[in-house]
């Protein structure tokens, strides 16, 4: 038979998880480690890491467990509203903090510092969302906007929302981006297909389509620079 679970109350003082962030930076902390602290609290049979371990076993993995709904979350044993509304609020804090860069002025020089804006937002998410930013002149960032969410493994858009939105805020040029939810980035026969319609609109309408990024997991492929465009 196994042993009960140990309490985080019976662990040396050095080794709880908010003692060792504190001591060690968060950049320490296992993933569990760092979920047991926005749980604080684990139950009678089971500490909070035991209960954070489980969480991302039936989420499967960090991303999965940003798309779990409070619903969802409060179905996992241990986990009550209070908690569940604690690891959403994390989790939606961290988000915010990837879009925060939008506020400081940003100048796109190559893809990388588009891909830099956008991977954080669109990498974890289960569905396609197609979105473009918005530049001036001299190519600075004035606005960004998801034009498309689509399905698990599709996203439609029509070049016509595209500069609508464009000529809306008086872009003079846009960079496209959107997700692949399987977490490869190689774009599809229907991804080179909507760049190159939206390449002939942005050449009617006057307004510069600089590039088409293709998000996956931590890496990304430009179509501008894989000669798409």
């Amino acid at each position: 038979m196994e042993s009960q679970s140990f309490m985080l109350r019976d662990l040396p003082h050095e080794e709880r998880p908010r003692e060792r962030m504190m001591h060690y930076g968060a950049e320490s902390l296992s993933q569990a480690e760092l979920l047991a602290i926005l749980l604080r609290t684990g139950t009678r049979a089971e500490s909070a890491i035991h209960i954070a371990q489980r969480m991302l076993g039936v989420a499967g993995s960090l991303r999965g467990l940003a798309d779990l709904s409070i619903e969802e979350l409060t179905n996992i044993k241990g986990i009550g509203p209070a908690k569940a509304v604690q690891l959403k609020a994390g989790i939606e804090l961290g988000r915010r903090m990837a879009n925060s860069r939008l506020t400081e002025p940003v100048i796109i020089r190559s893809p990388q510092d588009a891909a830099e804006i956008l991977t954080e937002q669109l990498r974890y998410l289960q569905k396609e969302h197609f979105v473009c930013l918005f530049l001036n002149t001299k190519n600075h960032v004035i606005a960004q906007e998801t034009l498309s969410m689509g399905s698990l493994n599709a996203s439609i858009v029509h070049p016509r929302e595209v500069f609508r939105a464009a000529m809306k805020c008086s872009s003079a040029a846009i960079i496209c981006a959107h997700n692949h939810p399987s977490g490869d980035p190689t774009p599809s026969p229907e991804d080179i297909s909507l760049t190159s319609r939206l390449l002939q609109a942005g050449e009617i309408v006057g307004i510069d389509v600089l590039d088409h990024l293709i998000i996956g997991d931590s890496r990304f492929i430009s179509l501008k620079e894989k000669g798409f465009m």
